[in-house]
């Protein structure tokens, strides 16, 4: 199922990065260090007693000073905070009363029907603050927090998690593929979803997914059974989607989640973009299969090398991602489009493959042979074994005498010979270095 969204709105200068940073830089397992992958979004992913949830950080809205009105433009900003979010942290500055700004967020909030908390920040003695004029905004009580010293975040995030959606398990027949279609607004992600389900003509049902207003159709192509995931307002055209682009992203979070397969959509206008990227890093991050789709192929003025020249550069932009195989198409005109379920159902069997343990190590040992691991200050790396321990992504643990020893240019071999082995292709791989003697990484 898709993790609930927690929006942290607020006025500059108030703490929200800070809280952001809070919640989640702890929290964050970043799996790998591989150069390429964009790690500076604006949302996170989080956990707190057993819940896991994604944060969106809000902190690039622009508010106006305390004595003018407050702009379209940070109207817009709340508005899509509120649309794309399930809780909404409001954050206030303990230390000063409640502002203008403050107020007229207050209002947009509690016009939302949203779970509202208020935060007050900068709280420095929890037994002396008076927090009752926040009272005024009409939230509920205050919670005092001082986000830079982590105090009192349990009792926040205890009251967060108390407004989350009841978790419930999509019933999915195993066998059936999921298929999220994901990409930056005016990209083609409408025009492609309809132009799979008309050229299918059979539509089984609309089942309604576990996101907020979605709407997930599944059919079926030569006896197979598919769900492309609809996420809140693909399909329903209102000015949410006339709005800036940088809380769409959490549309395709949701989708992600909840995906076995991934069709990022690029404008072949516009080519990748840092949006493009950071929806990408997140598919990445997640294990997910992936198949990087370029659409509007029917608007570019070709020769016989453009099609070479636009894939280098998606390399290029993409350098984390150089697993995933391309198609350029045009939804429009239905070029191509034909063969994305052909590659989709490769994707998914890819990112679903498992290796005999003995056939994996008795290639380990030759790859130790042909590239034998690095020394540091005269010791060597040693690989003892190595085993797959899961899939989606595939996932490979490999026991050694001192995991530090394991520099990055060597996982980089040790995964690129995976790679050249057992394919993989469209899908990320997991490696896990772990002592002989250590229980964990």
């Amino acid at each position: 199922m898709s993790k609930p969204v927690v929006a942290i709105v607020g006025r500059p200068n108030v703490g929200k990065s800070t809280l952001f940073n809070r919640l989640a830089g702890g929290l964050v397992a970043i799996v790998e260090n591989r150069p390429g992958v964009t790690r500076d979004r604006l949302y996170r992913d989080s956990e707190w007693l057993g819940r896991k949830f994604t944060i969106i950080d809000t902190g690039g809205i622009e508010f106006v000073n305390e004595n003018t009105p407050i702009t379209s433009q940070m109207r817009r900003q709340a508005e899509i905070a509120i649309e794309e979010s399930d809780v909404i942290v409001f954050v206030i500055d303990a230390q000063i009363s409640p502002t203008p700004d403050d107020d007229m967020i207050a209002q947009t909030l509690r016009r939302s029907g949203k779970p509202v908390i208020l935060a007050a920040n900068k709280v420095e003695n929890f037994s002396k603050t008076e927090l009752y004029e926040f009272y005024n905004l009409g939230l509920g009580e205050p919670i005092p927090i001082s986000a830079v010293h982590g105090m009192n975040i349990g009792d926040l995030l205890d009251e967060v998690i108390s407004h989350f959606p009841e978790e419930i398990e999509e019933e999915v027949d195993p066998d059936t593929i999921r298929i999220a279609v994901i990409g930056r607004p005016n990209v083609g992600k409408s025009s492609l979803v309809n132009t799979l389900l008309g050229e299918e003509r059979v539509i089984v049902s609309n089942i309604p997914g576990t996101t907020r207003d979605a709407i997930d159709s599944a059919f079926e192509h030569d006896g197979k059974h598919y769900i492309i995931i609809d996420t809140a307002g693909m399909r329903r055209k209102g000015r949410i989607e006339e709005l800036t682009e940088q809380y769409s992203v959490s549309r395709s979070l949701r989708a992600v989640d909840r995906s076995d397969v991934i069709l990022m959509l690029i404008d072949a206008g516009e080519g990748v973009t840092e949006q493009d990227k950071k929806i990408a890093g997140y598919a990445h991050e997640a294990g997910k299969g992936i198949v990087l789709v370029v659409n509007k192929w029917d608007l570019i003025e070709k020769d016989d090398k453009t099609m070479n020249r636009f894939e280098k550069d998606i390399r290029e932009e993409l350098g984390f991602m150089q697993y995933a195989p391309t198609l350029f198409i045009s939804a429009k005109t239905g070029q191509r489009v034909a063969k994305l379920l052909e590659l989709v159902d490769f994707v998914a069997e890819q990112n679903s493959t498992r290796v005999v343990t003995a056939t994996l190590n008795t290639l380990v040992r030759e790859w130790i042979h042909l590239n034998p691991p690095p020394t540091d200050k005269g010791r060597r790396l040693k690989i003892l074994y190595a085993t797959q321990v899961g899939v989606k992504p595939p996932t490979f643990v490999f026991f050694v005498n001192d995991h530090e020893l394991m520099h990055f240019s060597y996982r980089r071999y040790l995964e690129n010979q995976l790679r050249s082995s057992f394919g993989f292709e469209g899908s990320p791989i997991r490696m896990i270095v772990r002592q002989k003697d250590e229980e964990r990484e």
